[in-house]
């Protein structure tokens, strides 16, 4: 049974033992926010993740889940799109114009554009409903692995590290492993996908890569329209003239590679 459908039956994935209360919260497993107006599915996601080993906050529109934000620290926000009020996609952009924390939406809405319009207001990912109660712990540990290293004691380990390799390229220099772009020496903010993106292509410097492979080894979701729009937002971010582009160059027919001093 899928979260979100028709009925008052909580799905047998995030049934619990009557009597039996989640396992108390690790102090350094992953925070995340939880924001949804529908209060029924508010609680059993946050039941699904606390049983799973994530400490859980939630709020019901967006201007209680701001103020948490302003008291609380957390390493990914789980937000529905259809929030009366300021929209879910309202609030990721306001969000992503701030700062980079990680954001999962959450979308009754499955068309190729509707996850479009997530992708460029900043998403990391989206998620349609109804949906299985795996693939969200599935989408949120994908994306705490990229964005959180502390998430390895709810995904499985951390994974494979490029500690110490550092491409530069113009007045730019990323730091593969710690994902971490700078220019002339100061830390340009990146969100978690744009950070993958660029370090999937800063992998193979000056060789293209397909909008297929992008796809994969980002984990961008929407076929090439969605790498394209990944793309353009990463290019805003390093080139001077986005429109003619100096680092991230198109390759016709080939996809995209990004070229060094080298």
């Amino acid at each position: 049974m899928s979260i979100d459908e028709p009925g008052d039956a909580a799905p047998a994935a995030m049934r619990m033992t009557q009597g039996s209360p989640p396992p108390p919260p690790d102090p350094d497993a992953p925070h995340v926010l939880v924001v949804d107006d529908d209060r029924r599915l508010c609680a059993l996601i946050a039941r699904l993740l606390r049983e799973n080993g994530f400490m859980v906050s939630t709020a019901h529109d967006a201007a209680e889940a701001r103020a948490k934000l302003q008291v609380i620290t957390v390493d990914l926000l789980v937000l529905d799109v259809m929030m009366p009020g300021e929209s879910g996609l309202d609030l990721t952009q306001s969000l992503r114009e701030r700062g980079e924390l990680p954001i999962l939406l959450l979308t009754a809405m499955d068309g190729a554009e509707d996850r479009i319009a997530g992708l460029e207001t900043g998403a990391d990912d989206y998620l349609a409903k109804p949906f299985d109660p795996r693939e969200l712990l599935a989408r949120i540990r994908s994306i705490l692995r990229r964005s959180v290293p502390r998430a390895a004691l709810a995904s499985g380990g951390p994974g494979r590290t490029l500690a110490g390799v550092t491409l530069r390229f113009g007045p730019w220099s990323f730091d593969l492993g710690r994902q971490e772009l700078r220019r002339d020496g100061e830390i340009v903010h990146l969100t978690q996908g744009e950070a993958t993106l660029l370090g999937v292509l800063a992998a193979a410097p000056n060789r293209p890569i397909s909008r297929d492979a992008l796809a994969e080894r980002a984990q961008i979701r929407g076929g090439d329209r969605a790498v394209d729009v990944q793309i353009v937002r990463l290019r805003r971010k390093i080139e001077d003239d986005p429109r003619n582009p100096r680092h991230i160059h198109t390759l016709r027919g080939a996809g995209y590679a990004l070229r060094t001093d080298a």
